[in-house]
């Protein structure tokens, strides 16, 4: 992971400029994770840290930022002002925070596991982190995407099968937006590993929550922008929950 996103920190910071990260995507990430203030939140595959930021100015009491990538890292602290917002930034999660956390976010963190097994590695990561009761929300590619490669191209993207669609199999995902040309390669999985993974990691309430645009999306966008991506959506949104008894 980290020599393909090493480079592209400011990519992806940008990117949240566009309508489908800015009023979808963040819009339905946090209405799915629901309050956070005074608690103690988890950005498993954090990026450039705008979640971080997002969820420390949602009033969380502690927010870690965990990423593989040290080029997302370096740009993640970089963005921390003078007055230093109190989000740590982390290559790998120390075992003393373990179980400490109300609440695990990872967003395009599961497209990368390369087998089942480093997909089920992944899950109990965040559960790991979890107490029991805490939440998981994360987005992997949608089971359902649709592979035509034009259909996202209204969003500044273009998603597609690098190869026939099964398991772990390649997806190619084009990002396309201002001055960038950017193409990243991600994994499918099917509804039922994505949901056999959490279970095996020991998650429970495994639900697929659908996407929602803000007021002010809708307003300045339309419903004839929205409709297309909400109906057939590149990502996913899954919500879970730790086991009290979980591995």
């Amino acid at each position: 992971m980290s020599s393909q996103f090493d480079g592209l920190a400011q990519m992806y910071e940008d990117m949240f400029a566009l309508p489908w990260r800015k009023d979808l995507e963040s819009h339905s990430v946090l209405a799915a994770l629901g309050p956070v203030r005074g608690e103690r939140v988890l950005d498993l595959g954090c990026g450039t840290g705008l979640y971080s930021r997002l969820l420390n100015a949602q009033g969380a009491e502690l927010v870690v930022g965990q990423d593989v990538s040290e080029g997302m890292l370096s740009y993640a602290r970089a963005q921390e002002p003078a007055g230093h917002l109190g989000i740590e930034y982390v290559h790998t999660l120390p075992p003393a925070l373990e179980g400490t956390f109300d609440a695990v976010l990872g967003v395009y963190v599961l497209p990368y596991a390369e087998q089942y097994a480093e997909l089920v590695e992944l899950c109990g990561l965040a559960a790991r982190a979890l107490r029991p009761g805490g939440r998981f929300v994360t987005l992997p590619v949608n089971p359902d995407y649709d592979g035509r490669r034009e259909y996202y191209e209204r969003y500044g993207l273009r998603l597609f099968d690098a190869e026939p669609r099964f398991d772990a199999s390649k997806v190619t995902l084009e990002l396309e937006f201002g001055p960038y040309q950017e193409t990243i390669t991600a994994r499918y999985w099917s509804r039922e590993a994505l949901e056999g993974a959490l279970a095996e990691a020991g998650f429970t309430d495994i639900a697929w929550p659908p996407f929602q645009v803000s007021e002010q999306g809708m307003r300045e966008h339309g419903k004839s922008f929205w409709g297309p991506y909400l109906r057939s959506p590149h990502a996913s949104l899954i919500t879970c929950v730790k086991a009290a008894a979980a591995p």
